[in-house]
């Protein structure tokens, strides 16, 4: 029996009600067993409104789960208020997260599946890290990662991550590339179970740089790494983004890989805003997230959609149980 972790998120947020919603929708016939970090008081809040279909204990520590499908572990009251970054809801989502990575770290669950964060809440608690993949990576000392996007449409995968943009073109480098290929190839077959991978690779500026005219980072960086023996036989690049999306080449490629942020997470959100997933590749643990925000002006609503997490909590679980069979080879 696999043990599967939900954290709560911004509790001013819609985390704890769409973890909710997905718990009452997947533990019918699911032979796992699911761990909710999650202060008592705003679990109990939302039980009232969205009744559990489930038994469940609260405990206040990891010491004191037992064989109950779905244990609350309360990580301390937390005060509501909905809609509102606040310090309070900074400190509890951070200690959701940090709690749930210890169990993973000592191989006490096998997957997290993240609620949504607001960086400004953690801002206000005095956390620097600017988000759940730099946390895990930092914590489980892991340098080369990535963050990626997945979906039946098509998976996508981040050069550079929550930089301003001036800073995008200094952070393309001949390593940074070779490193990301790697990880997203090494994904494909043991992750994702892909076993020839099509990768495909965007340029940084429009028209992929014009042969040198409009810019000097797809013929100096981007496309020497691609043409290196290590990688040519499964890489292709580097593309203009705008007619690559136009033409919906994404559909050929088990993979796209962008330079920054929005170049990629447009077209993909178009695509997939209800039902995309966001994977920290190249961890030693499996962590999967909702590809949307907090939404704070539907919090305490009950009109919120639990879909990307739910979706979520498929690929963690189709992630692990990858990762197993390559282990039994």
């Amino acid at each position: 029996m696999n043990k599967y972790i939900f954290t709560c998120g911004d509790v001013n947020g819609i985390g704890p009600e769409i973890v909710l919603k997905t718990l009452n929708e997947i533990i019918s016939g699911a032979n796992h067993q699911f761990i909710f970090y999650c202060p008592a008081n705003i679990f109990e809040a939302y039980a009232k409104e969205i009744n559990p279909s489930f038994n469940y204990s609260i405990v206040k520590n990891e010491t004191e789960i037992e064989d109950e499908q779905v244990t609350i572990i309360d990580i301390g009251k937390t005060k509501f208020n909905l809609g509102k970054a606040t310090s309070a809801s900074g400190k509890a989502s951070f200690k959701a997260i940090q709690r749930s990575f210890n169990m993973l770290a000592f191989n006490q669950a096998d997957a997290v599946i993240t609620a949504p964060i607001a960086k400004i809440a953690l801002s206000k608690a005095g956390i620097k890290y600017p988000g759940h993949t730099e946390m895990f990576a930092k914590w489980s000392n892991t340098k080369d990662y990535a963050m990626t996007f997945l979906s039946e449409d098509f998976n996508a995968a981040l050069a550079t991550i929550h930089i301003p943009i001036k800073d995008v073109p200094k952070a393309i480098t001949e390593k940074r590339i070779r490193n990301l290929l790697r990880i997203i190839y090494n994904t494909c077959l043991f992750d994702l179970g892909i076993y020839n991978p099509k990768i495909a690779v965007l340029g940084l500026n429009p028209h992929a740089g014009e042969e040198g005219i409009i810019g000097k980072e797809e013929e100096k960086i981007i496309a020497p790494v691609l043409k290196e023996k290590e990688f040519r036989s499964f890489v292709e690049g580097c593309f203009s983004p705008d007619a690559f999306f136009a033409n919906q080449l994404f559909r050929d490629y088990d993979f796209v890989i962008g330079m920054y942020h929005d170049q990629l997470l447009i077209p993909y959100k178009m695509l997939n805003f209800s039902n995309g997933v966001n994977y920290t590749a190249g961890l030693p643990i499996v962590r999967t997230s909702p590809d949307h925000g907090t939404a704070f002006d539907i919090a305490g609503q009950n009109i919120a959609d639990h879909s990307s997490i739910k979706e979520a909590y498929n690929y963690a679980v189709k992630i692990v149980n990858n990762r197993k069979l390559n282990e039994e080879k």
